[in-house]
C-alpha cells in the first residue's frame, strides 16, 4: 500500500499538473470504487475546477470549486497517473490504451479503472490492479467530517506537529512499537516500509512495548521518522511493488532501504544478517544485534 511519502509524491505532482484545470467528463470500468455512485459522480463532477490537492494521512484530497471535494484512497495497488489514453474495445470489454509511448505503457500502469478528462486534452487516471481503491465526491464539509479522516493520528511531517504531540500519542499505547507506528489512528502515513527503517535507525526492537520507551528513545524515533519520511518524499517514494508516480515512473527510496525487505542481507551498521519475523500478521525486518530487546 502506498504510504505517506508515496501519497505526498502524487499530491506534489498533481499540484503542478492539474490545478486550474476543469474536469470535462469521467469514465470508469469499476463503478463499485465510487462510493457516492458512479452515474451521479460522472454527472456532478463534470465542469468542476481543480483548486488544489492535499494529503490527509494516506488519502488524496482534491479541492474543487463550489466547495466540493474529491477524495481518493489508493489502497493496496492504486496509483494516479496523468497522461493521454484512448478507450479501445477488446472483445466485449473496453480498455484504456496510452496514446504516448513510455512509462505509462508499463504493465503495472495498465489497470486503469477511472479516468477524469481535463480541459487541456490530458487525463487523470487511476490504475489499480486489485480494485481496492476508493473514490468519494461531495461537499467539502461532509467528507472532511467523515470518521475515517477525523480519527487519523498525528502527521509527523506536518510542520504543525510537535514532538510532544507525537510522544503523547505513542506512549499511551501498550502494544509493540512496530504496530503502534503503523496504526493510522496514532501516527498517520507510516506503513511497513518506513516503520522498519525508522526502528532500524533508532536501534529499537520492533516488538518493544511503546509504553516502555524512554524519553530519549521517543525523541530518536521522532527525529528518525521526520528524517526518513522527508528523504523518501525527496526520492519520490518507494516502488518495491506497484507504486508509480503520476508519470508512471518508479520512486527512488527503494534503492536506499535500511531494513525493509533486506532479509539475510548484512546490516548496514554491524554486518549481522537482517532478520524477518511476523508481528500481528505483518512482517518486520530488523538487525538482531543492533536492535536488542
Amino acid at each position: 500500500m502506498p504510504e505517506g511519502p508515496e501519497v505526498q509524491t502524487i499530491v506534489n505532482d498533481l499540484n503542478r499538473k492539474i490545478v486550474g484545470r476543469r474536469i470535462t467528463g469521467a469514465w470508469t470500468d469499476w463503478p463499485k470504487m465510487i462510493k457516492t455512485g458512479a452515474k451521479v459522480f460522472e454527472k456532478k463532477i463534470k465542469g468542476a475546477k481543480v483548486k488544489g490537492v492535499r494529503r490527509r494521512g494516506k488519502n488524496i484530497l482534491i479541492d474543487l470549486d463550489k466547495d466540493r471535494l474529491l477524495l481518493i484512497h489508493q489502497k493496496m495497488t492504486g496509483h494516479l497517473l496523468v497522461g493521454k489514453w484512448e478507450i479501445k474495445k477488446e472483445g466485449m470489454k473496453y480498455r484504456p490504451v496510452p496514446k504516448v509511448k513510455g512509462p505509462l505503457q508499463e504493465r503495472v500502469n495498465d489497470f486503469i479503472r477511472l479516468i477524469l478528462y481535463l480541459d487541456n486534452d490530458e487525463q487523470l487516471a487511476l490504475s489499480d490492479l486489485r480494485r481496492f481503491a476508493k473514490v468519494l465526491f461531495g461537499k467539502t464539509e461532509d467528507i472532511e467530517n467523515m470518521r475515517e479522516l477525523k480519527t487519523l493520528g498525528v502527521d509527523p511531517v506536518d510542520p504543525k506537529t510537535k514532538f510532544a504531540d507525537f510522544a503523547a500519542a505513542i506512549t499511551r499505547r501498550t502494544r509493540n512499537i512496530k504496530q503502534v507506528l503503523m496504526d493510522q489512528t496514532v501516527v498517520s502515513g507510516i506503513g511497513n516500509i518506513y516503520a522498519d527503517d525508522i526502528l532500524w535507525s533508532t536501534k529499537i526492537h520492533p516488538v518493544k512495548r511503546a509504553s516502555d520507551l524512554t524519553q530519549r528513545e521517543l525523541k530518536n524515533i521522532w527525529l528518525a521518522t521526520r528524517s526518513i519520511l522527508k528523504k523518501a518524499i525527496k526520492l519520490r517514494g518507494t516502488s518495491v511493488a506497484d507504486f508509480r508516480d503520476t508519470a508512471g515512473k518508479k520512486g527512488g527510496y527503494g534503492n536506499v532501504l535500511l531494513a525493509y525487505r533486506r532479509t539475510g542481507e548484512p546490516c548496514k551498521r554491524c554486518k549481522t544478517s537482517i532478520k524477518r519475523i511476523k508481528i500481528g500478521g505483518r512482517s518486520a525486518h530488523f538487525c538482531p544485534r543492533c536492535q536488542k530487546l
